[in-house]
């Protein structure tokens, strides 16, 4: 670095200005400095924080703000300035690493490769071994199929640390450090084996991919209603978000004027819009992948693969360590200063890290017991409706209806006073055809809920909704948490159960709508929005990533049942 001859003498008038200061002045500088040194970084540690203490992936640092130019988020009523403001910082906090401007579509050759990617542990700090308490962190390097290492971030990678000896897992954090390197960290909770296991869901440049087709193509999924007079009958398209330059084609309305909810259907040719009496799924739009951008979606190539380690991917965890004593105890709590997830498996069981413990209801005695004098209501998704079709195998069921993927669903014990039911929730919903009139929001639902202490108010609202722009989706949430406020104002003692997304299974075609990626997204929003409602969130995300069981959109029994054993916890604390 070079200094002119003028830079140098202005420096040394600065220099003369300084000496001359007294002490007294230059301590108060000195005083100024230090304090607002200690005000940013306890600003920079707070935002740091909150943007990565409700999800198991963040980036190592801050990234430019979220835009997105959708045609979904003119419809609705028009947000006020406070729930402007939380779109802004919502859409923020879900902000993606951006890929480096470079000449597209770019060659398969050059993106991720997890087959020539490097998984490494990295060693115990400070000793040669590994103990109950600590954490561990394994570092991984992409490489893309050239076998070049990445110098950018941005692929979707998560971990889980497991023993299939003892039935144990934990999912991991990921941390992208945005040069093509990421950290995973792992809490040692049990005593025993352990196994680093690091899936690339997908690599950055489909993940840029799936952004694409969420902003500029979300009506990929798209719905049909049929409308019916006499002997005349039209079936007609429909969907949530109306383009700015639709063809003019005459539509009909079905804005909930309780929510503001859009909706609209294309108006039959010779029917009013009043002869409407059903909503079913239509159907995807196609094509929605070029041929260079299908490459990056190929399974066992670069769509959830394991990238192997380059050396041991297993450590031995010997008891937790105090004061040179080894203490037998696989339950053992992560520290506050470590990443701690919401829980993690042992001998099959989940158990939850801080809050209430988990009871075993492995009868059907044990459930009436818990149960009996309460009105449980569950509302959502069919992920929801597993867990009325588990709780109702130890209670009578009367079906309301023929189907019952459908619903509306309930379930009674006269003998000791049960009430459950399960409606699905509002559209959009992919679902066989429904009449309008059991189409219902579950804001509304919930407006019409006394509530009270033996109340119980259960949803899971997400896998509808990834095909969406995220607008769409805090839209939704937050009528659903405007009525939750109301119902806890009137109805005291309500227990709310909030449910989060879980892994599924994916292939081309279903990652365009239900990639893992767009479910993360809409987690991490529904984490944020629902934070300090004082409800119980049972994560799902966590408990099938730890989980052993392949991924599924509808998790298997044994994942249901610790989920169950969970929620009923909450409603029967162990006193």
């Amino acid at each position: 670095m070079f200094t002119t001859e003028n830079e140098k003498v202005a420096n040394h008038g600065r220099l003369k200005g300084i000496i001359m200061c007294r002490p007294k002045c230059a301590l108060i500088f000195l005083i100024l400095a230090l304090s607002g040194l200690i005000f940013l970084l306890r600003n920079i540690l707070t935002l740091e924080h909150q943007n990565c203490s409700y999800t198991a992936f963040c980036q190592k640092r801050p990234l430019p703000s979220y835009q997105t130019h959708t045609f979904c988020s003119h419809l609705g009523l028009k947000p006020t300035q406070d729930e402007a403001l939380e779109d802004r910082y919502l859409l923020k906090a879900i902000a993606w690493p951006k890929l480096p401007a470079r000449p597209t579509p770019v060659p398969l050759n050059q993106t991720s490769d997890p087959v020539h990617s490097l998984l490494t542990i990295l060693p115990s700090k400070g000793q040669k071994e590994w103990h109950v308490g600590d954490q561990l962190e394994a570092l991984v390097q992409m490489h893309d199929f050239q076998g070049s290492p990445k110098r950018y971030g941005g692929d979707f990678l998560v971990a889980r640390l497991h023993s299939p000896v003892l039935r144990a897992g934990v999912a991991g954090k990921v941390v992208d450090h945005l040069n093509g390197s990421y950290s995973a960290l792992f809490p040692l909770l049990w005593g025993g084996s352990a196994q680093v296991q690091i899936t690339m869901v997908h690599s950055s440049e489909a993940v840029a991919v799936l952004q694409r087709l969420r902003e500029e193509r979300p009506n990929r999924v798209f719905f049909k209603s049929l409308f019916r007079s006499g002997k005349l009958s039209e079936t007609t398209t429909c969907i949530p978000c109306l383009p700015l330059n639709y063809p003019q084609q005459p539509l009909c309305n079905y804005t909930n004027l309780h929510t503001g909810e859009p909706w609209y259907c294309l108006k039959p040719k010779l029917l009013s819009c009043d002869t409407r009496i059903n909503h079913a799924m239509g159907g995807y739009e196609k094509p929605l992948f070029t041929n260079q951008e299908a490459l990056l979606f190929q399974s066992r190539l670069n769509l959830k693969v394991v990238i192997h380690a380059s050396g041991p991917d297993r450590i031995n965890v010997l008891p937790q360590k105090i004061d040179g004593q080894e203490l037998e105890n696989s339950t053992i709590k992560a520290e506050p200063d470590k990443y701690t997830p919401s829980g993690y498996y042992y001998q099959g069981s989940w158990r939850p890290l801080g809050g209430t413990s988990v009871r075993q209801f492995n009868d059907s005695s044990s459930i009436t017991q818990c149960l009996t004098g309460k009105v449980i209501h569950m509302y959502g998704d069919s992920t929801m409706r597993q867990w009325f079709e588990y709780l109702s195998t130890f209670i009578p069921d009367f079906n309301l209806h023929r189907s019952k993927r459908v619903g509306p669903l309930m379930a009674v014990d006269f003998k000791h006073n049960i009430l459950m039911n399960y409606r699905c929730h509002g559209p959009p919903i992919r679902i066989l055809p429904v009449s309008t009139s059991e189409l219902r929001y579950v804001a509304s639902e919930l407006d019409g809920l006394a509530g009270g202490p033996d109340t119980v108010v259960v949803f899971s609202i997400w896998a509808h909704f990834t095909s969406f722009p995220i607008e769409v989706y805090i839209r939704r949430m937050r009528h659903i948490r405007q009525a939750l406020v109301r119902l806890l104002d009137r109805g005291p003692g309500t227990l709310v159960i909030i449910r989060s997304a879980n892994f599924v299974a994916m292939d081309q075609t279903t990652s365009k709508h239900s990639s893992d990626w767009f479910s993360l997204q809409i987690d991490k929003v529904l984490r944020t929005m629902f934070k300090g409602l004082g409800a119980v969130f049972v994560d799902a995300w966590e408990m099938t990533l730890a989980h052993r069981s392949p991924h599924n959109i509808h998790p298997p029994p044994p994942i249901i049942k610790n989920m169950v054993d969970l929620i009923l916890s909450h409603v029967c604390p162990d006193k």
